[in-house]
């Protein structure tokens, strides 16, 4: 049974004002119905301002880095009518398409649009928050290219790359929304709304593709319908019938002109586009000689593949990648962070690295500096001297961690003795403990071995 699987992705732009009038849009802080005005709230006889022009740059941008074509005629403002308490004029203002005939990671892009967010209602109080209310939004509307909830979950992770790296979208993240469209083939299109994340995508897709085969096996017919996922239950419930287009009743707003995107907006939007990131991936194994996955995981952020560029020209790339790919990420995982919120810098990983190559600090040392960055800022050096942190030189400090360890530890030399070689990586890992992580994890293997094996050799001598 081969699966058809489409996408209809909104995600907030990031512009300080709304699409049709000065409110804010820094929404999630501000009180409840604060960042609003006759406009957004579709006050009788308030009148929008012309769009956002910042707005219109950013699905120009967007529309460019999905490969589409930019439309030259006039792009008229339609409305789009669905009662709902969240609407407050009773239609939802979105563009004709900007751009068309895309394509991303094998996935055609039909059209991109431009469109106003609605406000956020709570069905549970009835409240409605129209802060959110004329956020400017694109959508971008695929074709159902993908086949199976993995590969539409690898596209939905391509797309928020490229989104990111044009700059124009709303850092914060949680903000995209996805519609999905799913059809087995003999059956029905069935539309699932509610899906706030990746994971939220698949695990729609999953259950409904699922839901939809066994309807098929028992000799049922797949409805078309719009259903809503059900994050708590990963399910999804039917919401209505279906509706088709002329449902909206669409019109041109009769209160905003049409728009002109001009050749002069394209080239001057194009100029500020980054590079592609898949073609920056390509470009960083051909260039730096390094892994495909080390540059997929580097190319993931725009500023982490700038820093590594920068590093790269001081450090030998591979280990620059390596490190970034290993540690720098690590770090930023575990703070839930990106590069560019960590305020790690390109010469922060340049002095760290050196340090590490001109042997002046131990790899153990490196990573516990790396951890501390983020919450630093500062020097890697300056770290290193505060804490107390340079590699220890000192044999003889070395020598008496690794007595204390042997000393310390009876059963990790006689199981080491008897056999068991990892044991005394064990030993190793005490006496960096010992030493703070500053002794050479070579020269402390070394002198381990020569004494857990020396002393074997004195005991025989004494039997003898």
């Amino acid at each position: 049974m081969r699966v058809n699987i489409g996408f209809e992705i909104h995600e907030q732009l990031a512009t300080s004002t709304k699409l049709f009038c000065l409110s804010p849009t820094n929404y999630r802080d501000a009180e409840p119905n604060s960042n609003v005005c006759e406009v957004c709230l579709g006050l009788p006889g308030a009148k929008p301002m012309p769009v956002n022009r910042e707005a219109v740059e950013a699905v120009v941008a967007i529309a460019l880095m999905l490969n589409c074509e930019i439309v030259r005629e006039p792009v008229y403002i339609l409305r789009k009518h669905y009662d709902y308490p969240d609407l407050p004029s009773g239609y939802q203002r979105t563009s004709m398409p900007i751009g068309k005939n895309g394509e991303l990671a094998g996935v055609r892009i039909w059209e991109v649009h431009l469109e106003e967010d609605p406000g956020k209602y709570d069905p549970t109080t009835g409240r409605v928050d129209f802060n959110r209310s004329g956020v400017p939004l694109v959508e971008i509307v695929t074709a159902p290219d993908m086949h199976s909830p993995e590969e539409a979950r690898e596209f939905l992770k391509e797309l928020v790359k490229v989104l990111r790296y044009t700059q124009r979208v709303r850092e914060e993240g949680g903000t995209m929304r996805v519609d999905t469209n799913v059809s087995i083939e003999g059956g029905a299109r069935v539309e699932i709304k509610n899906i706030n994340s990746i994971r939220g995508a698949y695990r729609a897709l999953k259950f409904e593709i699922t839901r939809q085969k066994n309807l098929m096996r028992r000799g049922r017919a797949v409805k078309r319908e719009t259903r809503a996922y059900l994050e708590a239950q990963m399910i999804t419930r039917a919401m209505r019938t279906k509706e088709e287009a002329e449902d909206y009743r669409y019109i041109p707003d009769p209160d905003l002109p049409p728009l002109l995107i001009t050749e002069e907006m394209i080239e001057k939007v194009r100029a500020t586009l980054p590079e592609a990131p898949h073609l920056k991936e390509r470009r960083f194994v051909e260039q730096y000689g390094i892994k495909s996955d080390d540059a997929r995981i580097i190319a993931s952020e725009l500023e982490l593949a700038n820093a590594f560029e920068e590093v790269a020209r001081v450090i030998p790339p591979q280990f620059a990648a390596s490190w970034i790919r290993d540690e720098v990420k690590r770090v930023l995982e575990y703070n839930g962070i990106t590069f560019r919120q960590s305020g790690i810098t390109p010469a922060h990983l340049i002095e760290l690295l050196q340090m590490v190559l001109r042997d002046e600090i131990t790899l153990k040392t490196a990573k516990k500096v790396m951890e501390l960055l983020p919450e630093r800022r500062t020097s890697p050096r300056k770290i290193i001297e505060e804490l107390g942190l340079k590699k220890l030189r000192d044999d003889s400090a070395v020598a008496r961690a690794c007595d204390e360890a042997i000393a310390e530890n009876p059963k990790a030399v006689q199981d080491y003795l008897s056999g068991k070689k990892e044991a005394l990586n064990f030993l190793v890992g005490q006496v960096m403990r010992k030493t703070r992580g500053r002794a050479d994890p070579a020269k402390v293997l070394e002198m381990l071995r020569e004494r857990v094996e020396g002393e074997t050799g004195q005991d025989a001598g004494r039997s003898a």
